[in-house]
């Protein structure tokens, strides 16, 4: 071993220099605070800039951002992008209008379930989590082939025998409130059955997660316009439903929004007191026919026509979605036989019957 005898002078000198050393390590940690991720740059006397990065937490809040990406359902960014969607049943029923967080939606259908009579809404959520969501109806056959179009949970209270047969056998997940009320639904106080029933997503995710259902969507996904396009024209789409349950959307062209209007009222969520909007209108035509008093049935399945309504156009074609595979995806195409892209933002698909009529006329 070699021993380096070193004077007062020389150790003076090493002190110096590691308490230089330390003061300068306590100058950027303080520097790397207040900076953010903004780029400092120090001249030398050549004028020639030294650049030193400095992060803190807003590089992580921009990684935050770059991490959305954009909902396969909806085309927007959000944190829930990859999420698989709940499909919610709700009511039709006047007696529990205004409805609860259906206008945060990424997509609607709303579909007769008596021919010639009242509808019902499945509401899709996967990016927006309303406080809650209500009121809550029983499931229908009909509707079990669209939401496994979309690889979603169906939520439902109770259906028909025709839904609770397929259901019961597990030919999809899905969560009934006749087993779980009080817990991942609930009565509010002060509504009168059946239109009293509530639930949220938090609950419906909970649920979800401790029977094991899979959470990640598979859903292939539609195309989506880059940039809007609107015309500088109001316009109004009437769809054909009976009496009360007409349906008109509202072409506002400056807002670029389809605003909905129900039975010639308003129709507004009842959380937020808004006027429900979506930026495509999608009309579906497909035969009913009555199968029971209560129930009917609706040709979804095979293909048919479409109009769908975007950026103050009125786009005619077909919709198609394969027979033979209940977890196939509805399909939109064009007169070409092209699939037709949507603007980013809600859709609500009104699944019409054919007798009923739907008009579009520019203002």
């Amino acid at each position: 071993m070699i021993t380096v005898q070193l004077d007062k002078k020389q150790k003076k000198n090493i002190i110096i220099a590691i308490g230089a050393l330390i003061l300068v390590t306590i100058f950027f940690c303080t520097l790397n605070r207040w900076t953010g991720s903004r780029t400092i740059t120090i001249e030398n006397e050549n004028q020639e800039g030294v650049v030193i990065n400095a992060d803190n937490g807003d590089k992580e809040e921009k990684l935050d951002e770059e991490e959305k990406e954009a909902n396969l359902i909806s085309g927007v960014e959000c944190e829930n992008s990859k999420a698989r969607p709940f499909a919610v049943m709700q009511a039709g029923d006047w007696e529990a209008w205004p409805l609860s967080g259906i206008s945060q939606a990424d997509l609607v259908i709303e579909m007769p379930v008596m021919t010639n009579g009242i509808t019902r809404y499945m509401a899709l959520y996967a990016c927006s989590e309303p406080a809650e969501i209500g009121s809550i109806r029983s499931a229908r056959h009909d509707f079990i082939p669209l939401a496994m179009g979309f690889d979603a949970i169906y939520a439902h209270w109770g259906g028909s025998h025709f839904a609770l047969n397929k259901l019961n056998n597990k030919i999809m997940d899905n969560i009934n409130a006749l087993y779980l009320d009080g817990s991942v639904f609930f009565r509010k106080p002060g509504i009168s059955a059946p239109h009293d029933g509530f639930t949220t997503i938090e609950k419906l995710r909970e649920y979800s997660e401790r029977v094991g259902y899979r959470i990640e969507s598979n859903f292939e996904g539609y195309s989506f316009y880059e940039e809007e396009s609107p015309i500088d024209k109001n316009g109004k789409i009437s769809v054909g439903y009976p009496s009360s349950y007409k349906v008109d959307y509202n072409y506002d062209f400056e807002k670029n929004l389809y605003m909905r209007v129900r039975g010639n009222k308003t129709d507004e969520d009842k959380l937020t007191s808004e006027q429900i909007s979506a930026k495509n209108v999608v009309i579906i035509f497909a035969a009913s026919r009555q199968i029971e008093d209560q129930y009917n049935d609706m040709d979804i399945e095979g293909e048919g026509e479409a109009i769908v309504y975007q950026n103050g156009w009125e786009i005619k074609g077909k919709w198609s979605k394969d027979k033979n595979d209940m977890k196939s995806k509805l399909f939109f195409f064009n007169e070409a036989g092209e699939e037709i892209k949507f603007v980013p933002g809600r859709i609500w698909i009104q699944v019409v019957q054919i007798n009923q009529e739907v008009e579009w006329v520019v203002e």
